[in-house]
């Protein structure tokens, strides 16, 4: 490429794209729903804790390779990392095609919002959950929960 055409380029490559934020985010978000440190995940891909924050936020893209070694360590489908994206972000159907969720799965409810998944409450609450050991408790609790919310 020459370098006049280098300089006619946009400024907007030097902010993160819409995708690697969302997918950087929900790297944030299983990995903090694991209890997770960023420096245990790094240790665990071969990085440093300062490369899995860039990850995180959307500065550094994620590989393929890489988004497969996440996939394996963070124990998800490589789909999660583009589940809920915003049809604004790239999560819109193309023209003629159903809108679907990259891992193949319906639509994601409507009027549920994302930030209860981001919520420090909801976090706790997972991580306590799945401390318990006991598979037949922990299928009560969450039945117990379940009686407790109001039906449809």
């Amino acid at each position: 490429m020459q370098s006049d055409e280098i300089a006619d380029r946009p400024d907007r490559e030097h902010r993160p794209s819409p995708i690697d934020v969302h997918v950087g985010g929900r790297v944030r978000l299983r990995r903090t729903l694991m209890g997770m440190s960023q420096e245990r995940l790094g240790e665990a891909l071969g990085l440093t804790f300062q490369q899995v924050q860039k990850y995180e936020r959307g500065v550094n893209r994620i590989g393929a390779s890489r988004l497969f070694d996440l996939a394996r360590v963070l124990d998800v489908p490589i789909g999660f990392f583009f589940d809920d994206m915003p049809d604004g972000v790239g999560g819109g159907a193309s023209p003629g095609l159903p809108r679907r969720s990259v891992s193949g799965f319906a639509d994601s409810q409507d009027g549920f919002e994302d930030d209860t998944l981001h919520r420090r409450e909801t976090l706790e609450l997972v991580r306590a959950y799945y401390r318990i050991t006991d598979p037949a408790v922990r299928k009560r609790v969450f039945d117990l929960i379940k009686s407790l919310t109001p039906t449809e």
